[in-house]
């Protein structure tokens, strides 16, 4: 944008911008308020607005240096929308603020867009529009919101704003790489990823269908996507059941790209050597679970309960979920530590396969962190044959909750089948390589 001033005016340049922020600002709240018979409630149209931006804009260039006139403007405009407001509120008893605030906002563009870089006034504006459009938005994500939602949003920010900086650095243990902030640490980032894909169902994709649940539930938790889809499958007819399985592959091709973020955020060391892999049985999975969906020739009912059902399971904000992974967190590092030391590299092979029957998240952080006195190569391997085992509990899981239906039974064994012995080969792959 700054270029544009070496062969225009910049004054002919930021008065254009003005005006068109301005006006897009006034068109915006026109659309929003502008209702049959209650015209005369609003605060101008979209060209009050525009009047606003130029007027400020004007205001602002007669007086460069003391912005007497400016202030002056500035203050009779907001004498102006007091007014407005009480006549408002004295008709219609509305203590709504919105459109005084964006008017006053449209007023500061001039000097922002005046001294200030292109990016910053664009996203200001952009923030204004998106903001101003989004009030039912906004609303509806109220009442669907749970009564403890921000409270427990407060904690997490808590802890890891507040808490997370100020713990010691000093190993709990001699000779353990364990401190109390690589706990807590650890803790946080997978609290918050799997916050995240939990607003997600919940409030942007809460009427989906089961085979994006399946999707957005593997960024969460596998085994409790696949533990609810087949618990859910026990209703299901003979047609709708491949919609299911399709899910659960969609979350186990999820949960490899979750590893890969977490890995990425830990260890880019281990990051480059892994990600290769990660990405293909992720691909491997998503293609299956794709065409598997593509079969069902009839809609499977929304998802609302099943998220009902993984919404009461609690939320991965709570502070007993973060200690509870903060303990298992601990557990394994002292588990690896002697594993490694006592049995040696097959020892830590062997544990990894048995760490796949629980939660292999606070094992695999374990060996990320320890990738500066570990081999890089076995920390790949562990991670590899932990997830391959975990893929198995998972089909465990999703063979004994969904009833043993025979057209369930079938599919489960069938492509969960396949994503194991492709995880399989591809490890033998990386121990040739």
């Amino acid at each position: 944008m700054e270029k544009l001033y070496e062969y225009i005016p910049q004054q002919l340049v930021t008065f254009l911008l003005v005006t068109l922020f301005s006006l897009l600002i006034g068109l915006s709240l026109r659309r929003l308020n502008l209702k049959p018979g209650k015209e005369s409630l609003l605060f101008g149209t979209d060209r009050t607005f525009t009047f606003i931006g130029i007027l400020g804009y004007l205001l602002y260039i007669l007086d460069p240096v003391g912005y007497k006139l400016y202030m002056g403007g500035g203050l009779i405009l907001g004498l102006l929308l007091i007014s407005y407001y009480v006549a408002k509120f004295s008709m219609v008893h509305n203590f709504g603020a919105t459109t005084i605030i964006i008017a006053l906002i449209t007023y500061c563009i001039p000097p922002i867009v005046a001294t200030q870089p292109s990016w910053f006034y664009v996203t200001l504006v952009v923030a204004v529009l998106l903001f101003a459009e989004m009030k039912h938005t906004f609303a509806e994500l109220a009442q669907r919101m749970k009564n403890d939602e921000m409270i427990t949003l407060a904690k997490f920010l808590a802890i890891s704003g507040i808490i997370l900086p100020i713990l010691p650095r000093e190993n709990l243990i001699p000779g353990i790489n364990l401190t109390p902030y690589t706990v807590w640490l650890a803790t946080v980032v997978v609290s918050g990823i799997s916050y995240l894909s939990y607003l997600l169902k919940r409030y942007v994709f809460h009427r989906s269908g089961t085979f994006v649940s399946g999707i957005i539930g593997g960024l969460y938790s596998s085994t409790a996507t696949i533990s609810v889809l087949a618990r859910k499958s026990r209703a299901a007819t003979k047609e709708e059941a491949p919609e299911y399985v399709a899910a659960m592959l969609m979350a186990i091709s999820m949960t490899f790209l979750r590893f890969l973020v977490l890995i990425g955020i830990f260890s880019r060391e281990a990051f480059f050597a892994i990600y290769p892999y990660m990405l293909f049985m992720s691909a491997v999975a998503g293609v299956v679970g794709m065409m598997l969906h593509r079969t069902v020739k009839m809609p499977v009912a929304s998802s609302d309960e099943m998220l009902e059902e993984e919404s009461d399971s609690g939320n991965p904000l709570e502070f007993k979920v973060a200690i509870i992974f903060a303990i298992l967190f601990v557990v394994f590092t002292i588990i690896t530590h002697y594993t490694l030391e006592y049995a040696g590299e097959g020892g830590l092979n062997v544990l990894s396969f048995i760490s796949g029957l629980s939660d292999i998240t606070p094992f695999i952080l374990n060996l990320l962190q320890g990738t500066a006195s570990m081999n890089i190569h076995l920390v790949v391997a562990c991670t590899l044959q932990a997830i391959v085992s975990n893929i198995t509990v998972n089909m465990c899981y999703a063979l004994f909750f969904s009833g043993g239906k025979k057209e369930m039974r079938r599919l489960i064994l069938k492509f969960f089948g396949i994503i194991i012995v492709v995880n399989i080969l591809l490890l033998m792959v990386f121990y040739l390589i």
